[in-house]
């Protein structure tokens, strides 16, 4: 009796997130039946209720139901905090050993993914406060501080530090949030693309060469004459 108590205590503050969090949503009617982030959030905290008390089976039941229904895959293993928020939600999965912590904000296709087939912390474990974009892959035990920002379809294979903002594949930290800025909105249109940068240099090197060559043959030509 106890733990429902929490659960929808928890879930209380999963509820009223939905409106902070999605400008979409209208009526307390359409977050409680329609959104599939908030169903698969409930039916995992009572999984991982059941898994932490070795009820295992029930718990993976309980969790593949829940795929089915919302095609979300968040094994009962995996921690998560309060005031957690999925956008969409198709695709995402997070993986036994995860760990999220609060006010995390993460849209449709993320996946908390391992990257070894041994036992133990194999997960990542996702600090306070950070949101993770469409189609990012976060792989293996690395680290994710508090406040971080992961762009869409980035790929996160080490560790990032509080505040930062990490793009590209693998991404790479480009800039640092500033404390009073927005603790939700990852404005990608904002964000600088690293590879882009990477490619201009290499533009403006070759261009600069390529005007060397043409001084260099038209020295040598003047010199014949």
């Amino acid at each position: 009796m106890r733990f429902m108590v929490r659960v929808f205590a928890k879930l209380k503050d999963d509820f009223s997130v939905a409106f902070k969090r999605d400008p979409a949503a209208r009526s307390w009617g359409e977050v409680l039946f329609c959104y599939p982030g908030l169903h698969a959030l409930l039916m995992h905290r009572i999984a991982h209720h059941l898994w932490r008390h070795r009820m295992k089976f029930l718990a993976r039941f309980i969790s593949h139901f829940s795929r089915l229904v919302t095609a979300i895959e968040i094994h009962p293993g995996a921690s998560i905090g309060a005031r957690f928020f999925i956008d969409h939600g198709s695709g995402v999965v997070i993986g036994e050993t995860a760990e999220i912590g609060d006010d995390v904000v993460m849209y449709q296709g993320v996946t908390l993914g391992g990257v070894s087939m041994s036992k133990g912390k194999r997960h990542p474990t996702i600090g306070s406060e950070v949101v993770i974009g469409a189609g990012a892959k976060v792989l293996g035990p690395v680290k994710i501080g508090d406040g971080a920002m992961i762009g869409s379809g980035s790929v996160v294979v080490k560790d990032i530090p509080d505040a930062g903002v990490a793009v590209g594949v693998p991404a790479k930290v480009i800039s640092r949030r500033h404390p009073t800025g927005d603790k939700i909105s990852l404005r990608h249109d904002k964000i600088s693309d690293p590879l882009m940068g990477v490619i201009r240099r290499l533009e403006e090197r070759v261009y600069h060469l390529e005007r060397i060559v043409h001084e260099s043959r038209g020295e040598s030509s003047g010199t014949a004459v």
